[in-house]
């Protein structure tokens, strides 16, 4: 491949690229505002090129990984490039790659868009607070802005463990300990047993993925420590389900019953295409309270929580409808964009239309 792996990731950065491609047979493929874009400029790429990209790219940890599972995961950083999140895995014989990009800094919760009650949930002494949502959600970008606020402004002790760590956190009134899986720790689970036993006060997990993480996550929770994680579940009435779900059937009515002591919160995100361009977050929340712990202890359905998060914007709940609808009001988002992230589309029409909104 002519073109150096250093240029492409300088263009890519140019043109604020989410995502790049590295596949054999087709040329570089970059990620734009959601929408993936071959660099056509160049020719496709051959397996002694993505053999040669993976090469530059892994250290000799990630190379072992690597040979053993033909695959893994690091994080990969050049002062005048910022950070990626690198996968390199095997198909159909020949070497792949994706690099994510870490965009440097960790923007305000403000400026992300979420709502206050986020910033209330970072003030939380112990408990559970979930992120969540699908790939390319931004709920890696959450965590950390949750994080640094925490760091910013509690005197108290933070442990992140992370797989791998995106974004670098200097100590501000806290005290930040970083932990990367396969290089500091040999897993989720371990790593938060551990952090019990470091003074932490807050803990943080990149993701829960398993059973291991998830009943370390509960524990931590239950003896006091404040703990911030993603899951990879698409609204709050699917995380609590996953949750309890990593449970064998002997434990989930002791799992279910700490989940409704400690739950926090759950923050649900989504990106919508914005109206004047880029993407916008739109999210759902729900927070703990008796009528929340209820539903956890019945093991209520989606429509019950659905349900509850519409009628207690008391408490900063909401619902996706309701944050898509305050986003179509504000000019954000458009009616068409809004209607395929919509459980209602019919009370959706309805509203905006009253709300003289063009539909």
């Amino acid at each position: 491949m002519a073109t150096s792996l250093e240029d492409l990731l300088k263009r890519a950065v140019e043109a604020n690229a989410s995502d790049i491609h590295f596949k054999v047979g087709s040329p570089p493929v970059i990620r734009v505002d959601g929408e993936l874009t071959r660099m056509r400029d160049l020719p496709s790429l051959k397996p002694a090129d993505t053999e040669a990209i993976s090469a530059a790219l892994l250290s000799d940890r990630a190379a072992r990984v690597f040979k053993q599972d033909n695959e893994v995961d690091f994080a990969f950083g050049r002062a005048d490039l910022g950070r990626f999140r690198v996968n390199i895995y095997r198909q159909r014989g020949s070497v792949s790659l994706v690099l994510r990009r870490v965009v440097p800094g960790v923007p305000g919760l403000d400026r992300l868009g979420l709502p206050p009650i986020v910033r209330k949930l970072t003030s939380e002494h112990n408990g559970l607070v979930l992120v969540t949502g699908p790939s390319g959600s931004g709920r890696s970008t959450t965590l950390a802005a949750m994080v640094d606020h925490i760091n910013a402004t509690r005197p108290v002790a933070i442990v992140t463990v992370e797989d791998p760590i995106e974004v670098l956190f200097p100590d501000k009134l806290a005290v930040v300990t970083q932990r990367e899986i396969g290089v500091d720790t040999s897993g989720y689970g371990e790593a938060v047993r551990r952090a019990m036993r470091q003074d932490a006060d807050v803990i943080m997990l990149s993701e829960i993925a398993d059973s291991p993480s998830a009943a370390a996550a509960i524990a931590a929770a239950e003896t006091g420590h404040l703990v911030l994680a993603a899951m990879h579940t698409s609204d709050p009435a699917d995380t609590i389900t996953r949750l309890v779900n990593f449970f064998p059937d002997s434990l989930k009515s002791t799992a279910r019953s700490q989940l409704a002591l400690h739950l926090r919160g759950v923050v649900s995100q989504r990106l919508v295409d914005a109206s004047n361009g880029g993407r916008v977050l739109a999210t759902e929340i729900l927070t703990g309270n008796n009528r929340i712990q209820e539903l956890v202890l019945d093991s209520a359905g989606r429509d019950a929580y659905i349900e509850m998060m519409r009628e207690s914007e008391f408490f900063g709940m909401q619902t996706f409808d309701q944050s898509l609808f305050g986003l179509v009001r504000a000019d954000r988002v458009t009616v068409g964009t809004a209607l395929p992230h919509v459980r209602n589309t019919h009370e959706f029409r309805a509203r905006a239309i009253e709300a003289g909104v063009e539909v």
